[in-house]
């Protein structure tokens, strides 16, 4: 090595550096001998010595050129992708790079936290997989729910011309503005409460699915029924109670501004009414988020309305705006993949009933024929059959990741799914998880 004077080569240990004269031969030095490693004490930089190029190859003086060490092995320390590069999803350990193992997935899940996506493709994964079984379910409910709305709207709006006819009179009186209003109320109220309880029933028998799917385990449409009966009317209080609860927030919030209106402070009435109405819409929000998980809760942990409420409470805390998110993307999918498939039957129903189904579909109470409500049925049942799983599926996939989180659901769904090196001797298979009804 052709070095300059006072530069200290690298992996020289200080021992190393000339003198130049300042200290006489056989002169004892006053410079403390470094301790010499042992075997288990690497040096610092032995490994950068050792790779150093060859004499001759860099020669400033001489006006050579610097020739770079030679490249590290293709394989690098301990078996890695490289020098200092760790491989794919590897770690750190003494005895070298090791690559965690992968999540265990007998089902539609992997069982660790899941990611929006996941949670989402688990819900379509569901359908793929169990598809008799789900798109029966969805499409039997959807059939009796579309054809009681379809009966309903047949019988319900033939007279409902005679109720625009009164609310639009300026003559009317009180008493038959009121019966015109209730009577227009009366017929979304009647589909509405069918919808409803199509959902219950869907949301009820899929919950139970979805279950069985995430272990790796088919279910059949009797084997559903049998799981969700038993629970069908504490599901109907229950998503029936949350309405009624939104419903109390956003009216609490509009009273100050109804009893100033009643008062005689209209304009003051009005505004209050409106900012009581945006405040309790918020509440009533977070209400429906904080309670989202009640259902599948109840469903599969066989818990009382109450303290189905209090579960969902439980898991949602600290997660509220994750949860909303998810929520709030299923909703617009939901909404999305229903215009898809009931575009196209409106269109064929405003070409058939003519006028007076464009007045119906953009929200007018008119009298529409039976031809076109029945192909608008047939829409809203293929709608329905496509949208009921995904929405129920992610719901219970929701539920299913909170406790996940908070709980290692994971470890006990291996253990129900049978997946090596998860088994404990007498482990009932599936009870301890809480998710086989």
């Amino acid at each position: 090595m052709n070095d300059s004077p006072g530069r200290i080569p690298p992996g020289s240990s200080p021992s190393d550096e000339p003198d130049h004269g300042t200290r006489q031969q056989g002169e004892p030095s006053d410079r403390p001998v470094p301790e010499q490693p042992t075997p288990e004490q690497p040096v610092w930089g032995a490994g950068w010595s050792q790779r150093q190029p060859p004499a001759g190859s860099w020669n400033a003086s001489a006006g050579g050129s610097p020739t770079p060490p030679p490249p590290p092995p293709a394989g690098g320390p301990q078996g890695g992708a490289g020098w200092g590069v760790p491989p794919q999803g590897g770690r750190w350990a003494n005895s070298g790079w090791r690559t965690p193992p992968a999540a265990p997935r007998p089902g539609v899940i992997p069982l660790r936290p899941l990611g929006v996506s996941e949670i989402i493709d688990g819900a379509i994964a569901t359908v793929r997989a169990h598809w008799r079984t789900v798109l029966g379910i969805s499409l039997a409910v959807s059939i009796v729910t579309q054809g009681l709305i379809t009966t309903a709207n047949g019988l319900w709006f033939r007279s409902a011309s005679t109720s625009t006819d009164v609310l639009e009179d300026p003559d009317a009186t009180l008493n038959e503005a009121m019966r015109a209003v209730g009577s227009a109320m009366g017929g979304s109220a009647v589909t509405l409460l069918i919808g409803v309880l199509g959902t219950i029933v869907t949301t009820s028998l899929l919950t139970v699915v979805t279950a069985r799917a995430v272990m790796g385990r088919s279910v059949s449409t009797g084997e559903a029924w049998g799981g969700a009966r038993p629970y069908l009317l504490q599901l109907c209080g229950l998503l029936f109670l949350i309405p009624v609860i939104a419903a109390g927030v956003m009216a609490a919030g509009m009273a100050p501004g109804v009893l100033l209106t009643l008062a005689g402070a209209e304009n003051e009435g009005a505004a209050l009414a409106a900012l009581g109405g945006l405040a309790g819409a918020g509440a009533a929000t977070w209400l429906w988020v904080r309670f989202s998980l009640a259902a599948p809760a109840l469903m599969l942990e066989k818990q009382g309305i109450i303290a189905a409420l209090r579960r969902s409470a439980k898991l949602v805390r600290g997660a509220w705006w994750r949860i909303f998110g998810v929520q709030l993307l299923a909703i617009v999918l939901v909404f999305i993949v229903g215009a898809i498939v009931e575009i196209p039957t409106s269109m064929a129903g405003m070409a058939i009933g003519g006028d007076n189904a464009m007045d119906w579909l953009s929200g007018e109470a008119v009298s529409v024929g039976w031809t076109f409500l029945i192909v608008i049925g047939i829409g809203g049942v293929i709608s329905s059959t496509i949208t009921f799983p995904i929405s129920a599926g992610v719901t219970a996939l929701l539920y299913m990741d909170q406790r996940i989180r908070r709980e290692s659901l994971d470890v006990e769904l291996a253990r129900a799914a049978g997946v090596p090196g998860y088994e404990t001797k007498g482990q009932d298979s599936g009870q301890n998880a809480g998710l086989t009804p």
